[in-house]
């Protein structure tokens, strides 16, 4: 028995599932189906698709509201918005999204409780705070999901002929340089401000510049944009900041463009591969660009695109990448005219950047040779 004073985990629990599931356990799954009018092996499939352990038929464990559940996506399924043959790829793709949602603000909110005495003193309190707060996620949830979705819609009109779901897009993989090494050195609780900078950081930067975020893989963001000057922003401006920070290591991107395939809120194709592996060959602070994007950022005065020599990369034996960075000054006067010469010497025309061979051939060693070395990180 608790102590007076003491929460009970059992009463609590049960208080809190009362809250959260609309009402008491008191149906198996067969009666769900029964009372939803679902197929039993409907109502098995959709359970299973949203994540949600197997329960045994004789097991007790549903409510009311998965009644009215059950019957609101059976009718959804029915009603032909949703084609038969996606409608579990569907129902997979919100549980899972859903489930992550959940248990970030389960540990929000268990985190509130522990640090604050007053709250976590008795269930009482802890099922006030649960009754308060969870019509307030709601609203904001449900907020946040329209606003999405206005988005979404407004770029859908705006290109009727592009096909929502392969389009031509950049896409770009930014990550920390050594990682891996880091998670070995610190603590839990400075590691995991690291991923908090690291991923506001992103959020920012990759908002600031019309960019979408696909998905935070650890220490990884990728992410994906309309044009090519929004994808090299994101890129450049995501590793000066880096740079810029003292809690963050030095990053490395990787961006190519092309088709890709956009399915449930992910993106997959032969171009998503491609810069994958170019960020696994970037040195720290670099950032590395396939030749279709290379080709259309050559044009534009305010970066700097080099050529590197060919590199072999798991899929690909001759990947030819360049080098993406803000354009330096230009030189002037005499010293112009001669570069300027040279450049037409080689064929290289106005537009191409002027060469220099030794800094060329010491990226290239540095490039292709050397592993990656993680930007030093400031002791307080």
């Amino acid at each position: 028995m608790p102590e007076p004073g003491e929460i009970s985990s059992d009463a609590l629990q049960q208080r809190l599932e009362r809250i959260l599931l609309g009402g008491k356990r008191k149906y198996t799954r067969l009666e769900v189906a029964e009372k939803a009018g679902v197929p039993e092996e409907r109502s098995r499939r959709l359970w299973r698709a949203l994540g949600f352990a197997t329960v045994e038929d004789d097991e007790v464990v549903f409510t009311d509201a998965d009644i009215d559940a059950i019957r609101t996506a059976d009718q959804l399924m029915s009603s032909g918005m949703i084609d038969p043959s996606i409608e579990l790829a569907v129902t997979r793709a919100l549980g899972q999204h859903l489930s992550r949602l959940a248990e970030w603000q389960v540990h929000m909110l268990w985190t509130m409780i522990t640090e604050n005495k007053e709250i976590g003193s008795s269930e009482r309190q802890i099922g006030r705070l649960v009754e308060r707060l969870l019509p307030e996620l709601e609203k904001v949830q449900d907020f946040v999901w329209r606003r999405h979705l206005a988005a979404y819609a407004g770029r859908a009109m705006a290109m009727p002929d592009e096909d929502l779901e392969t389009r031509t897009e950049v896409v770009g993989f930014v990550d920390m340089v050594g990682y891996t090494r880091l998670t070995r050195q610190v603590g839990e609780d400075e590691l995991t401000a690291i991923l908090d900078r690291f991923e506001s950081v992103a959020t920012e930067v990759v908002a600031d510049h019309h960019g979408r975020i696909v998905k935070m893989i650890g220490d990884e963001v990728l992410f994906v944009a309309d044009s090519a000057v929004d994808g090299a922003e994101i890129a450049l401006a995501l590793s000066e900041r880096a740079d810029a920070d003292e809690t963050l290591p030095a990053v490395r991107a990787g961006l190519a463009s092309g088709r890709i395939l956009s399915r449930f809120g992910d993106v997959y194709g032969s171009v998503v591969n491609l810069a994958a592996r170019l960020t696994s060959i970037a040195r720290p602070g670099t950032i590395l660009v396939d030749k279709e994007l290379a080709t259309e950022l050559l044009e534009l005065p305010q970066y700097e695109v080099r050529t590197r020599r060919p590199v072999s990369v798991r899929g690909y034996n001759r990947l030819r990448p360049s080098s993406l960075r803000r354009a330096r000054d230009r030189p002037s006067g005499m010293f112009a005219s001669s570069q300027q010469l040279a450049a037409e010497m080689l064929g290289l025309g106005d537009s191409a950047p002027v060469p220099d061979p030794v800094v060329d051939e010491v990226e290239d060693a540095v490039a292709t040779s050397l592993p990656p070395r993680p930007k030093r990180r400031r002791r307080r």
